[in-house]
């Protein structure tokens, strides 16, 4: 059958991905935190036809999380203030990877702690579990009571919870360490994760924000701040993604922050990630994750690029680039 000749026929596009060199089915996963650890999102789609589920941040014992209310809409966006409640690493060993494992599907883990050394136990214990695809190291988590949890706010205490996870871990599962927005330099900390053996970057976890009602004249939240995301924080996302991959342009990046369609996954792209992640969008679009991959590849299609792998950092090149289709 002809082709209308009213529209014009888009090229396919090999949209060919990988996580630290672990090849992924498509470029976009979930983000950690917004859909618990998959199951939420199987009557929607098929949970192998994504890149992987990221789970929600697990720890060495359950959690409980933050006194509510824990969430709360805001302009663009929305606040979270869960506090990392979750089954702890039992729980998720017994039930969750099992479950995902079961139905072909591949999980990076998010791993989170207080101290290093939790980190480095929980790498220990997944290596060699079916389904885990790799890991990805909380070390940047705005809902936690003391800040200086936040590791990721300081280069050095980034470096030790990533050396500490990368020796620990198994050598087959790449190591991504999940950078904070909130601080002045972001490349010194990514520099120094890489530096200390991470396989690649998740940018960006929520920037730390508040709400107050104007009615009680109190803090919206029970855990008073919480985690900004949604749409409101993509322009600081991209930021982020754009200076690291300027200045470690070899350091792969998971991009992430206010992903809701196609287009707004191809500026990640252009800016340096090879493959992103989907959080808030699933809350209103439960199938966003498959919507917004065939979107990428279409306006990757549109814009002349054959490959995916092309388009990566595309935006860091000459202005005018040539006509035709785009390669390296």
């Amino acid at each position: 059958m002809s082709a209308d000749p009213g529209t014009l026929e888009v090229p396919s596009v090999d949209m060919q991905a990988s996580l630290g060199g672990v090849p992924l089915v498509s470029p976009v996963l979930t983000a950690s935190g917004c859909s618990a650890f998959g199951q939420e999102l199987d009557p929607f789609f098929d949970l192998t036809a994504i890149g992987a589920v990221v789970t929600k941040s697990v720890q060495l014992r359950a959690r409980s999380g933050r006194p509510t209310p824990r969430m709360a809409e805001t302009p663009s966006g929305m606040l979270n203030s869960i506090g990392l409640q979750g089954p702890g690493i039992d729980g998720l060993l017994a039930e969750e990877l099992p479950w995902l494992a079961a139905r072909g599907a591949r999980a990076l883990v998010s791993i989170a702690g207080s101290r290093t050394e939790d980190f480095a136990e929980l790498a220990s214990r997944l290596r060699g579990v079916p389904g885990v695809l790799g890991l990805e190291v909380n070390i940047s988590c705005p809902n936690v009571e003391s800040r200086g949890e936040v590791f990721a706010c300081n280069p050095d205490a980034s470096a030790e919870v990533v050396a500490a996870v990368r020796a620990a871990a198994d050598p087959a599962h790449p190591v991504y360490a999940k950078l904070t927005p909130d601080v002045t330099d972001i490349v010194s900390v990514a520099r120094a994760c890489a530096d200390a053996g991470a396989n690649g970057l998740s940018m960006i976890n929520t920037l730390l924000g508040l709400a107050i009602d104007p009615d009680t004249m109190r803090p919206v939240l029970g855990g008073v701040t919480g985690g900004l995301s949604g749409p409101a924080i993509r322009p600081v996302a991209l930021r982020c993604v754009w200076q690291v991959h300027q200045a470690l342009p070899n350091v792969p990046i998971l991009g992430m922050g206010g992903i809701r369609t196609g287009l707004d996954a191809l500026q990640f792209v252009l800016a340096g990630a090879g493959a992103v992640s989907v959080g808030t969008a699933v809350f209103n679009d439960p199938s966003a994750p498959v919507r917004i991959a065939e979107e990428l590849a279409a306006a990757l299609g549109e814009r002349g690029f054959g490959r995916l792998s092309d388009a990566v950092g595309y935006a860091h090149r000459r202005a005018d680039p040539p006509a035709g289709r785009h390669s390296r």
